[in-house]
């Protein structure tokens, strides 16, 4: 099985080598080969993005991926975030972040069990067309912004088959009352996906209601349906709640004409952290995380006890008191790391192919 392997900047690709050493096949149990790509912002401008159009490509032949953090400039005619490109040329339509407690680390308000966002991927706020018209007071700024229904859907779907899998709510929404033809288009595909589920508890809310009814939260799982912007602030929210952002990974999705995924790419949801770079200080706990969700996806028959195992290995060294200096500990990043293949080895055991 091949995955592809896309690396970033500065602290983001020194976690991703963190995140391959526990993925290596040795390790896993799993045939896993590596095909790389250079995405540093230097070879990206070097090559004019014609690299990260490469890795586009692989990603399509083989399905796949997993990505460092890179670095995207501020100068909009520079060559732009590769995450949007990568998106857009995957055809992806989902992303997927999942809040989840750490042990040892307190969270906000009630929150016990995880909680999903469920971003749509591309368009939206993301890639619009900007302008403006006028001078002085008078100056108008606007925008154009897009989204189209199969990408509804997609979200729509995918978070009610995600919570019918894990037995959580799927709860929010869009806020539909303002923008009935625009946001309304997510949640007429909500409702209609919850008519195709009706074993799913629904609770649908407007967007603003959503923030401020999580911090009230009663501690149940729930998975939440959003647009681009939408998604992507509140991702950031919910991960806080849990008390830090290392605890998650993301997870981008492109499905198939029947929601099931055609293209998997994960990461980890922090930035390339450059005032922690070369000092083995940085947690690479969502960077490993991001490699034990893309096991799960893998077609192996092995292949989700050794998601499980990366997951287990994870948790278990945190609640052993293994924990970076973000969490309160005194284990570098290598260390970290290396606890979590120890405990990942040991329970491998019962199901390492022999021979």
């Amino acid at each position: 099985m091949r995955i592809v392997v896309l690396e970033g900047d500065e602290t983001g690709q020194e976690l991703l080598e963190e995140a391959l050493r526990v993925l290596d096949p040795a390790v896993v149990g799993l045939p896993l080969q590596f095909e790389r790509y250079d995405l540093r912002l230097t070879t990206r401008r070097r090559t004019a993005n014609r690299v990260v159009r490469e890795a586009a490509d692989a990603l399509r032949r083989w399905g796949f991926g997993i990505k460092a953090a890179t670095i995207t400039p501020d100068d909009p005619g520079d060559v732009g975030s590769p995450n949007a490109l990568l998106r857009e040329w995957i055809e992806a339509t989902v992303i997927l972040r999942v809040g989840r407690r750490i042990p040892g680390v307190r969270p906000v308000t009630g929150v016990v069990a995880p909680i999903a966002v469920v971003r749509m991927a591309v368009g939206d706020a993301y890639n619009a067309r900007e302008w403006r018209e006028g001078t002085g007071a008078d100056e108008v700024a606007r925008r154009t912004t897009t989204i189209t229904r199969r990408h509804c859907r997609d979200v729509a779907e995918f978070a009610f088959r995600y919570a019918a899998q894990r037995g959580a709510k799927v709860f929010g929404g869009p806020k539909y009352t303002v923008s009935p033809v625009y946001e309304g288009m997510l949640k007429e595909e909500m409702d209609a996906a919850a008519a195709r589920h009706p074993e799913v508890p629904y609770d649908p809310q407007l967007i603003d209601a959503v923030f401020a009814l999580l911090l009230q939260s009663t501690g149940e799982a729930l998975v939440i349906p959003a647009l681009n912007r939408d998604g992507d602030t509140l991702s950031d929210l919910v991960m806080q709640m849990f008390g830090s952002i290392a605890g998650a990974e993301s997870v981008v999705l492109s499905l198939d004409p029947q929601g099931g995924p055609r293209v998997v790419l994960t990461e980890a949801p922090h930035g390339t952290a450059p005032r922690l770079f070369g000092r083995n200080v940085a947690n690479p706990m969502a960077m490993i995380l991001a490699g034990a969700a893309l096991l799960a996806y893998l077609p192996h028959p092995a292949a989700e006890a050794a998601s499980r195992a990366v997951y287990d290995a994870v948790s278990e060294a945190v609640q052993a008191g293994v924990r970076t200096v973000d969490l309160g500990g005194e284990a570098s990043t290598s260390e970290f790391t290396d606890e979590v293949i120890r405990r990942v080895r040991s329970r491998a055991v019962g199901w390492r192919p022999t021979g």
